[in-house]
This record gives structure tokens, sequence and C-alpha cells, in this order.
């Protein structure tokens, strides 16, 4: 009986060996799939990627709001060290404590020696704004690097709304096996502006205050003088920036006394650039209390939204924010606080203006005498 039971169990249990070493050689010839990245270059990538890393202005924050956090295996030395202008890294704390794979940074080329050190099976990258760029990192570490973008005019630009996000986000998803969590943030981006737009857009001209944003970072903090034109989160809610009549859109450095010359209804400041304001108003108050808005008690705080590229999350948050102050009636039902860690959790799965808030000093009227 038992050798003929043996033969029988070796008849049946062949086959599964067969079927698995199959799988086992599949995956060790290394099965892929071509996926399109935002430069238009084909990747072929692993079938199953569990081991990724994200470089470059941005890249970790996109992969944090879509991908699956489990599989990052290193971060760069800027996303450490002081994380308070970044909510994905409030959020998720220990990803600080990842591998080293390089300085990090608009200026620093990637270090291939230290990403092989994590043996990554993907790269995404938001270095390379030219295909032969990605595919000289690509070439040098031998492991696919998949360019995402911000869209817009690249780093340091307000890219909210810009469909490159969403598509960097899908792309993450389709990688990473998150597209639920992927087309879930890509929904909530587009709700946001659609609902923004539909507050906003009926309201007449004549009823709309001025306004004017200050302290707005660009190649670093500034003070009073820098703002932008054409700014997305004043357009995302269809309000009157003074600065518009310049014809000029982005960063820009005005004169202070155009701004006592448009003398705004409202002035909101990044708080990113509110110690250069206080700065300032002690040098020179004679100036600020000669504003309206200093006389009146129109000045308020924003959060600052850039940091390494620009935080999506916090920067809709500032757009509702600006919106219940610009425009009462149509914001009655926010609360901007409530609101911003709405949106918090649902790009990064954690409520956190209050963090936020402890490093910044959150939403709210600013008089600059009492700083």
């Amino acid at each position: 009986m038992k050798p003929r039971f043996f033969t029988i169990l070796f008849l049946f249990v062949l086959p599964l060996l067969v079927l698995s070493g199959c799988q086992a050689a599949s995956q060790a010839d290394g099965e892929q799939i071509t996926v399109t990245d935002l430069l238009g270059r084909e990747v072929s990538i692993p079938t199953t990627v569990e081991r990724v890393i994200a470089i470059g202005p941005g890249a970790l924050r996109l992969y944090v709001y879509a991908g699956n956090l489990d599989y990052l295996v290193g971060v760069e030395q800027m996303e450490t060290g002081d994380v308070s202008g970044k909510p994905y890294m409030l959020a998720h704390p220990d990803l600080a404590k990842l591998p080293i794979i390089g300085q990090g940074g608009p200026n620093n080329a990637p270090d291939p020696e230290k990403i092989l050190t994590v043996t990554p099976d993907v790269i995404f990258s938001t270095y390379a704004t030219e295909a032969a760029v990605a595919d000289e990192l690509q070439a040098k570490v031998g492991i696919p690097v998949v360019v995402l973008s911000y869209g817009g005019s690249g780093f340091g630009t307000t890219a909210i709304f810009d469909q490159t996000v969403q598509e960097s986000l899908l792309l993450v998803g389709q990688i990473s096996r998150t597209m639920k969590k992927a087309q879930a943030v890509a929904d909530f981006i587009q709700q946001s502006q659609q609902d923004l737009e539909d507050r906003t857009q009926d309201i007449a001209e004549a009823d709309k205050p001025s306004v004017y944003v200050a302290g707005l970072g660009s190649r670093g903090t500034h003070g009073i003088e820098s703002t932008q034109g054409k700014y997305v989160l004043l357009d995302a809610i269809h309000a009157r920036n003074v600065v518009d009549e310049t014809g000029k859109s982005g960063s820009i450095m005005i004169d202070k006394e155009k701004l006592l010359a448009w003398d705004p209804d409202f002035i909101f400041i990044d708080q990113l650039g509110l110690a250069a304001v206080v700065e300032d108003y002690q040098k020179n108050p004679v100036f600020y209390e000669s504003l309206s808005v200093v006389q009146n008690g129109k000045v308020y705080a924003q959060l600052p939204y850039n940091n390494y590229n620009t935080n999506i999350d916090t920067a809709i948050a500032d757009a509702y924010y600006l919106g219940k102050i610009l425009c009462p009636a149509v914001f009655a039902d926010i609360d901007p606080e409530q609101k911003a860690d709405e949106i918090y959790q649902a790009f990064l799965g954690k409520p956190v203006y209050n963090q936020m808030a402890e490093a910044f000093g959150g939403f709210g009227a600013l008089t600059l005498s009492d700083r």
C-alpha cells in the first residue's frame, strides 16, 4: 500500500511543484510592464513593485498622497530635520527614519551610490525636466526612473489644480497598486476646485473687496514686497488681486509705494514671510500705519504652503480660508480650521492643522504692532 500511496502523492504534487517552479522562474526572469511617465517616456518596470524611493522637489509628497508607504525604503536628507512646513512628514514622522539616499534639494543632483544602497525597484523623480536627464540616471543605476511632475512652470509654482498633478498621482497609484487611494485624492482635488468655483463665480465684480497677498516665498523668504500676479489661490475664488493690474503673473517684487497707491481692502501675509514683514514694520511703522488695512484691522495670516515644492493640501486649505474672509456669505458653512483638517485627512490620512498652527501661527487676524 505504501509504495502505491507515495506514487499517487507524487503524481498529485508534481504538477504543483512544476507550476510553482515556473512562477518562481518567471519572477526571476523579471516579468515587466511598461508605463508612460510625465515626460512621455515609456519605462519598463517590474510587474510587482515593492521597494520605491521618491527623489526631487515634491516627489515624496506626491508619493505619500497616492502610494503605499510600506514600500518606501529611503528618503532624501532634505526630508528630515525640521519638517514643520511639510504636513506629509508631520502625518508620517517615521518616514524621516528611513535610510538617507542623497542630499536632495532643487540644486543637488541625485546620488547614484546612495540610491543603490537601498535597492529600489523603481525611482520616482521630479528632478528631470528632460527625458535625457531621466535616462542618464536610469542608465547609471540600472533601475527604472519614473518622472512625476507638478505641471506649471516647475518648482516653486502653486500648481494645485494642474491636471499634471492628478496624472502623477494616478501613475503612482498604478505602480504601487493603490489606485483607489490615488483616485480618491485626484477626485478630491477636482471636487475642491469645483466647489470653490461654484461658491464664487457669480459674485459681482463691484461686490469684491481688493486684496493683496504678501510674504510669498520666491527663492527664499521675503517681506511685504513679495507677492504674485495671477495668484492661483485668489483666482480659485475669483478674488480681486490688486497686483493683476500690472499684467504680470507669478512671483514679483513690488515697490512699497505701489502698495500705498493700491491701498487694498485686505492684506494676507504668508506666515513664512511674516517675520520679515514684522521686522520691516518695526523699522518703518509710519508706512504700515498709513495703510487702511492696518488702521481697520484687515491684515490676516495664511499658512505657508511652499516647502520643497507645493503642499497641495495646505494651499487648498488656504484658498478656503481666503474665501471665508473675503466672501463670508458664500462660505458661511465653512470653519477654516475644520476644513483644513478635512483636507489633510483626505490627502494624508491624518488631521495635522494643529501642528501646522503650532509651528506657524495658523489662520487669524494679525496686529503687526503687537508682534
